[in-house]
């Protein structure tokens, strides 16, 4: 009697093909066109599956999960229009260097050709936020992509990989499963460029290493540390990073602000500005009567390493060249903050508060916009911990950047620092959160404000009357983030005084799961 023969379908062998690469993760917000691949994580073990209730919430958690997991996830949208509701995070995911696998669902391939509603051109719309973009064209191939998908996305630093699913490649049946494909290995800087900066930073005259990326993580900073003992460079950080190691015992770091003038001032007499990973710094906007390049005129820019290169080894070659090694990094004394116990919440007392209590290791998820920039200093002394940042300037990163950091690291403690304003493009975050039990404690700066237009708008020198000012006030009604926080299942308290933000903030600590505090001030 012949034995019946296993047979997988083009989703499922997509599926297999992806666990047999360790991706174990998948944020989803899926449609009709999905529903193969929806059954095939059902069918075949080994994947999670997070639900997110809008798609910049999916794109956004992914990109959280990467800076802390070390590893791409998946993320699964339905067809042109869900990709484009998740397209401003996985801008900011590109520009973070973070490595997803988005599955974009499309029609049947036979379908497209009757132009139903949800017909789009999906590659054209994935292209912009995409290091690399296929369309599967049958079941038997489509493994195979899922497989250098991967592979793609883990390519050093990390990258955007989309792989258009049509949905008939999901049902028909596929030859099983694709080996796993190796990333490529990140490029080397040469020797010659080793040497060149070497003498540079020999040379005695004012210089700056300006960097991003892996190379801020606590290992390859000390290594820049030495450096630094040894050449009296200034270390600094770019303006925004995907992660950034902070706190005490760790190797201190300033970032280039985020202000022109400070930044202006931050760079002033350098004669060499050196990026490690890292791009010359730039004005976010431009500005009237303001730079865009934020150097001095007189200096001149180098680059150790690109974005593409490890910074890593860079660093450690440097340190070698310049016989540094043995010498001893700086190293980060711990704040004894006296917590503020009365009186109302500022960006001050608020920032304290944080600092004073900031747990030991937690994963800082900052979206504060303006608050943000008061909270450096003071945190710098701080329990050590990892801080995340927005690296495109796309605000409602924040809640999903949160949700995915959690779910990579369970067994640390998350804290989201979200700005009222942009908070509301992505609060649908809040009810993941609810529904994985994820242990996110989020400072809700309430101050009923686009806070940020009011400071550009001054920066810009627009003349503005009572309807430009009233574009940048939340009120009329003013908005309830206990009550909606409370609706998708989240725990909520106000603090309106510095004594209640203490009281609630070491109770969301003690708490299990997601805890939100709206700070009013």
């Amino acid at each position: 009697m012949t034995e019946p023969v296993n047979t997988m379908n083009g989703a499922e062998a997509l599926v297999q093909t992806l666990i047999d690469a360790g991706i174990d993760t998948c944020f989803a917000n899926p449609g009709t066109s999905e529903m193969h691949f929806v059954a095939a994580l059902d069918k075949i073990g080994g994947m999670r599956c997070v639900l997110g209730l809008f798609e910049g919430v999916v794109t956004g958690a992914a990109d959280g999960y990467y800076r802390m997991a070390d590893k791409p996830a998946v993320t699964l949208l339905h067809l042109g229009p869900g990709l484009g509701n998740g397209l401003a995070n996985l801008h900011n995911a590109k520009k973070a260097h973070s490595g997803i696998v988005n599955i974009i669902g499309e029609h049947a391939s036979y379908h497209i050709e009757h132009d139903a509603p949800l017909t789009a051109d999906i590659e054209g719309i994935a292209k912009p936020v995409s290091n690399w973009l296929r369309t599967g064209t049958s079941a038997t191939g489509i493994a195979r992509l899922g497989a250098e998908a991967v592979a793609a996305a883990s390519t050093y630093p990390g990258q955007v990989a989309s792989l258009v699913l049509p949905a008939n490649t999901s049902w028909e049946s596929s030859e099983g499963p694709a080996a796993p494909v190796a990333p490529t290995p990140p490029k080397q800087v040469s020797s010659t460029t080793i040497s060149h900066i070497a003498k540079i930073l020999s040379s005695g005259e004012p210089a700056a290493m300006i960097m991003t990326g892996p190379c801020l993580r606590e290992g390859p900073l000390a290594i820049a540390s030495k450096i630094a003992q040894k050449t009296r460079v200034t270390l600094l950080g770019q303006t925004s990073n995907a992660r950034l190691a902070r706190g005490a015992g760790r190797t201190p770091l300033t970032c280039v602000p985020y202000a022109v003038d400070a930044a202006l001032k931050t760079l002033a007499g350098f004669k060499h500005i050196i990026c490690v990973g890292a791009k010359a710094p730039v004005a976010f906007f431009a500005y009237p009567d303001k730079p865009s390049c934020l150097w001095p005129p007189e200096s001149q820019v180098h680059v150790l390493s690109t974005i593409e290169e490890d910074s890593a080894a860079a660093l450690d070659a440097l340190a070698a060249e310049l016989n540094a090694e043995n010498l001893s990094p700086a190293v980060q004394e711990r704040f004894e903050l006296s917590l503020p116990n009365q009186g109302s919440l500022d960006h001050q007392s608020i920032a304290a508060i944080i600092a004073g209590l900031l747990p030991e290791n937690a994963i800082v998820a900052d979206e504060g916009i303006t608050v943000s920039r008061d909270l450096p200093e003071p945190t710098a002394g701080a329990a050590p911990h990892d801080w995340l940042q927005i690296c495109g300037g796309s605000i409602g990163l924040g809640f999903p950047m949160a949700t995915g950091a959690a779910v990579a690291c369970p067994d640390r403690p998350v804290v989201a620092i979200q700005a009222d304003g942009s908070g509301m493009y992505t609060l649908q975050a809040l009810w993941t959160q609810a529904r994985e039990n994820l242990n996110v404690t989020t400072i809700l700066l309430s101050n009923r404000a686009y806070a940020i237009l009011k400071h550009e708008l001054r920066n810009v020198g627009a003349n503005a009357g009572s309807i430009a000012t009233d574009m940048m006030e939340l009120n009329r009604p003013d908005l309830d983030w206990v009550a909606m926080a409370n609706g998708m299942g989240v725990p909520a308290a106000k603090a309106t005084d510095t004594k209640t933000l203490i009281r609630e903030f070491k109770a969301a600590l003690a708490s299990e799961g997601p805890y939100l505090i709206e700070a009013i001030f």
